[in-house]
């Protein structure tokens, strides 16, 4: 919440984007879901997972819409998408269960586990933030957009090809998360270097 409270005073839009970005991404939730639920009544089953994790697409598109709404610089518009976005996903899918559960008389480690998973999801989100400010660029070069497509290509189906793996590896929680951790720092240093270089080059 410090960070908060620093970051958007410096910014025109402020609080009232950052609102407005949790609107679009509550919406876009719903009908996500709304997909999945009828993703869930086809039969196959093998079409059925991949189909589920392409609907991540839609987070893509939805920050793309939030970004061209908002003015601003190319940085000070990633972090307002990116933090509207998580803080979105956060409330409407884990803060009940923090809330309520992590408020019982007995401690139990899976509430930390949701909690460090939420800042995994920031940062996959800033992550999807750049890169969609990297795609939607006018002016970026051509060598550097397949290294963008890849990148997003990857980040669209993290989560399907690490739910895949922890089921074929017999992963324990924390183990689990640890390799969700790291495979997302890993998609991180890429964006960060290849924005470096968008940035770079363009300066």
């Amino acid at each position: 919440m410090l960070f908060l409270a620093t970051f958007f005073p410096t910014w025109e839009g402020g609080i009232y984007d950052f609102i407005g970005v949790s609107r679009v991404r509550v919406g876009q939730e719903v009908h996500k879901r709304g997909y999945l639920a009828l993703c869930l009544l086809m039969p196959q089953p093998d079409p059925q997972e991949f189909m589920k994790a392409s609907v991540d697409v839609a987070d893509l598109i939805g920050l793309n819409l939030v970004m061209s709404r908002n003015a601003g610089k190319g940085e000070y518009k990633i972090m307002v998408a990116a933090l509207g976005w998580a803080t979105a996903e956060l409330i409407m899918s884990r803060c009940i269960p923090l809330w309520v559960g992590a408020r019982g008389i007995e401690f139990d480690w899976k509430y930390i586990q949701m909690s460090i998973d939420s800042n995994i999801s920031l940062v996959h989100y800033i992550v999807a933030s750049a890169q969609v400010w990297m795609i939607t660029r006018y002016d970026l070069y051509h060598t550097f957009r397949p290294a963008v497509l890849l990148l997003m290509f990857l980040s669209v189906y993290k989560a399907f090809v690490m739910e895949t793996f922890v089921h074929l590896c017999s992963l324990g929680s924390w183990t689990a998360l640890l390799a969700r951790a790291v495979v997302t720092g890993l998609l991180a240093l890429s964006t960060l270097a290849l924005y470096v270089a968008v940035v770079n080059v363009h300066s």
